[in-house]
């Protein structure tokens, strides 16, 4: 083979691998976007960040671990079990730990005390869950845990993030429809734009703060179930993703569920294409310079604006 041949045998490898990292961004990074849309809708409700919410995914994963593990059940099937506990679990949150602390600074728009809480809730559920479950690294075996689908050219993409991939874009599909067209996401938004003009046409805000705060556990609660087939689970798990959340959510807009699920795009194309040319440290630099950079060039985000929805 002439020595033409063999660049042109090379240059195609490294474009069927450039292509294969590309392909593994966008899923993880599709799954990123997940976990960072239920703080995006918090945020965009309550107007405060939860700093507790990579601690609700934690649940959200050990939620869905136990269920299969226990019932062996498919881990897409847990789904419809582990999203309505989640539901309920940050709604009564909201009732019972963050709505006293609205009630108390009612007429302050973002009210930063309950940032203080979210962070106690933070460190309780953490070291609840080192002391119930220890500090091992779970892992659950389920059908789809490391198949890959292979596609032409020898590329090949894992089954569980495919799947994630799939199901972020329907349910950030069917959470765009229900803020949209139904009558609870209009009073969601009408709240999150003015909710003392909302109480005054009737809007029980009290009741919209639960609701949008169970919806938003409920999303981070799916991508719990979508991570546990390819990803261990341990009580500080949640860090990693909170850390990534608030960046997404910076770099998508505040308040954005489009911009939540695309920052989530960028940050995993950036992970797996820079782990090809540069050490881990040195991608996260890259994150971090460019995040730093929107800031400076366009502070709202992506898909960002003076309002939220």
């Amino acid at each position: 083979m002439s020595g033409t041949a063999l660049l042109y045998t090379d240059w195609l490898d490294e474009m069927e691998i450039i292509f294969e990292s590309l392909l593994n961004g966008l899923l993880m990074g599709s799954i990123y976007g997940l976990t960072a849309v239920g703080l995006t809708l918090i945020f965009g409700v309550l107007k405060v960040i939860n700093f507790a919410h990579g601690s609700i995914l934690m649940v959200g994963m050990y939620a869905a671990y136990w269920c299969i593990t226990l019932t062996g059940m498919n881990p897409y099937l847990a789904i419809p079990i582990v999203v309505p506990l989640m539901f309920y679990f940050g709604y009564f949150m909201q009732q019972f730990v963050i709505e006293p602390v609205f009630k108390v600074e009612k007429d302050v728009r973002e009210p930063i005390t309950v940032i203080i809480v979210t962070t106690g809730v933070w460190y309780i559920l953490d070291n609840l869950a080192l002391m119930i479950f220890g500090a091992k690294y779970r892992v659950v075996h389920t059908s789809v845990t490391g198949k890959l689908f292979e596609l032409p050219g020898d590329i090949y993409l894992l089954q569980p993030k495919v799947y994630g991939f799939i199901l972020t874009f329907i349910s950030g599909l069917l959470l765009f429809w229900f803020l949209k067209t139904t009558l609870m996401g209009k009073a969601i938004r009408a709240t999150s734009l003015d909710r003392d003009a909302a109480s005054l046409m009737g809007v029980n805000q009290y009741k919209i703060y639960r609701t949008a705060f169970g919806i938003g556990t409920a999303v981070t609660g799916l991508a719990g179930c979508v991570l546990v087939p390819f990803y261990s689970v341990y009580p500080s798990v949640g860090i990693i993703f909170d850390i990534r959340a608030f960046i997404i959510v910076v770099l998508g807009g505040l308040g954005s569920i489009p911009g939540a699920i695309l920052g989530g795009i960028i940050v995993g194309i950036i992970e797996s294409v820079g782990a090809m040319y540069m050490p881990s440290t040195w991608t996260e630099l890259v994150i971090y310079g460019l995040f730093l950079l929107l800031l400076f060039i366009k502070p709202t985000g992506l898909f960002g604006s003076k309002h939220d929805f």
